[in-house]
């Protein structure tokens, strides 16, 4: 399993566990689909920031096979 880190290894329609803005201090996951990639740069040691098909905006801490 991949963390979020690096932009080319997330892709559109991919299962991930992203972490929300309110829920960095507690560490809780959400897991989705992959609908939109928002970060830019090819990589973020926070990890990639993406949009879920639900709506949710997250960063990326691992890529689901």
């Amino acid at each position: 399993m991949k963390d979020g880190t690096k932009r080319a290894d997330i892709q559109i329609g991919a299962k991930v566990n992203v972490v929300q803005k309110q829920d960095q201090r507690s560490g809780k996951l959400t897991e989705g689909v992959v609908k939109r990639l928002l970060t830019n740069s090819p990589n973020h040691h926070h990890g990639i920031k993406v949009m879920l098909e639900s709506g949710i905006v997250g960063r990326v801490k691992e890529i689901i096979d």
